[in-house]
């Protein structure tokens, strides 16, 4: 049987540096790399030393602001963390709102929106 994680996922944004910015913020990740995406654009990768959110941009994307619906057709990244009223608390000092707090088993989860409209789910099993 093959051992597999997932390394990264590859999230298209308007502004690379404010949502890594945010990452750094709520979760402590630190930007890896950043530079010239291979299509054009830019992308930067913020994470850890084995995992990270790669946070591409162009021109285009740049320039629409889009706002993505939700499900078309990427859901939602999921984060685990220690303490989540901290993030929780960090969510809403950036501006944004925090939804649907709930206690399930075997956790504790809430989700946010960022500023294009991509969904986040911070859960906790501490």
């Amino acid at each position: 049987m093959t051992n597999a994680r997932i390394e990264h996922v590859n999230i298209t944004v308007t502004d690379p540096h404010r949502s890594a910015d945010l990452m750094h913020e709520l979760f402590g990740w630190e930007i890896r790399w950043e530079g010239p995406a291979m299509a054009g654009g830019h992308t930067i990768h913020v994470g850890s030393d084995e995992d990270y959110l790669a946070l591409y941009t162009n021109n285009a994307v740049r320039n629409a602001d889009p706002h993505f619906d939700k499900g078309k057709p990427f859901n939602h990244v999921g984060v685990v963390v220690d303490d989540l009223d901290a993030v929780e608390r960090k969510v809403i000092a950036a501006g944004l709102e925090p939804f649907s707090r709930e206690k399930y088993d075997p956790g504790e989860r809430f989700y946010f929106f960022d500023w294009n409209g991509i969904e986040f789910e911070v859960v906790s099993y501490a």
